[in-house]
């Protein structure tokens, strides 16, 4: 029978070393296996600063807005999440904080304002007793802060000047023109219309905390009213709405998304039954507009009452209910990358 050489022993051979090689010898590797374990311990911890980076990204993404967690953000804890996400960045090293930190923490800390915002000069002066026997003065520019205006509610009283004519006896009355209001009667401007708007739908202040907030500045103005001008509005925006709908159905490509939500009053329907807020994005290259369109269903009517004319290619998720207005318009419909590492990637992770 054949014999496998023996493999060479990776044991170094210390027969001829003395007590005091040998002593030094282990002390080396001792130190060797220190600086190994410490390393591999700041790997460690970078590691979890990492994970819960990640996690508190996660809970960001996806907790308070659409999956409930247990680790889900309250209105109260923002300030001191966002003082422990910047803790754990200034945790790690420059060479990790450059390639592995969100973008997001690079464009936070640019230094510096936007030119497009209005400046101010402040000089800081010397006395004139400080500067006798100063051959040249000037200044440099030491610091820039930025001041935050608080709004504030200003009365436009509307005089209008008449002018009286007579002849043969007879007067008559020349006033001058009045401004077209968007809503007729109705004592806010549209500024005011604009702010309460924008407040609502753009920033999600509730109508009744905008009544606390305009009261603080002076006025107050009932939830009720300004839920009424919000209604009424919709009149005024409709033909516009209309209008953007009809560009976008135009144009060869189209994104479509519906996401539940909760409606206190729907004829039909609980406070807790899902309703539905339906989002198109679409245009011109270089222009798209979203349009969100509220609808208490979620049956396929609605995408073909959306798309109606819709001829392009759709990207959406994997709902059927888009099914048959991709049917009749002869629409090519494309899946949603989104979906894809949300449902098999984060949750293969998790």
């Amino acid at each position: 029978m054949k014999l496998k050489p023996k493999a060479p022993s990776k044991t170094p051979d210390v027969s001829g070393l003395s007590a005091a090689d040998l002593r030094s010898a282990v002390e080396g590797l001792q130190q060797e296996l220190a600086a190994k374990s410490a390393e591999i311990q700041q790997r460690d911890h970078y590691i979890q600063i990492l994970e819960e980076l990640l996690r508190w990204k996660r809970i960001q993404q996806f907790g308070a807005s659409s999956e409930k967690s247990a680790h889900q953000i309250h209105l109260f804890d923002e300030a001191e999440l966002e003082v422990e996400i910047d803790a754990l960045r200034d945790q790690l090293p420059d060479d990790v904080a450059e390639e592995e930190a969100p973008p997001a923490s690079r464009k936070r800390r640019q230094r510096g304002f936007s030119d497009t915002l209005l400046r101010e000069r402040i000089e800081l002066t010397l006395s004139d007793e400080e500067k006798v026997g100063a051959s040249k003065t000037f200044f440099t520019k030491v610091k820039e802060e930025l001041q935050f205006i608080p709004a504030q509610l200003k009365v436009l009283e509307y005089w209008q000047e008449k002018a009286v004519f007579e002849q043969d006896g007879e007067e008559r009355i020349l006033a001058a023109t009045r401004p077209v209001h968007p809503l007729g009667k109705c004592t806010a401007t549209t500024s005011l219309l604009a702010y309460i708007i924008t407040s609502k739908y753009a920033d999600g202040l509730p109508l009744y905390r905008l009544e606390h907030m305009l009261k603080r500045l002076g006025h107050e103005i009932s939830r009720t009213s300004m839920a009424h001008w919000v209604i009424r509005l919709d009149d005024v925006f409709k033909p516009l709405i209309n209008l953007m709908r009809e560009v976008q159905n135009s144009s060869d490509y189209l994104q479509a998304d519906e996401s539940r939500m909760y409606v206190l009053k729907e004829d039909g329907k609980t406070a807790q039954s899902d309703k539905w807020m339906w989002l198109t994005r679409g245009g011109p290259p270089g222009q798209p507009s979203v349009l969100f369109e509220y609808d208490p269903s979620r049956a396929g009517k609605v995408p073909v009452r959306l798309l109606d004319d819709f001829k392009g290619i759709l990207q959406a998720d994997g709902y059927s209910g888009y099914g048959k207005v991709c049917r009749n318009n002869g629409i090519t419909r494309i899946g949603c990358w989104d979906h894809y590492p949300k449902s098999i990637f984060i949750r293969s992770v998790a």
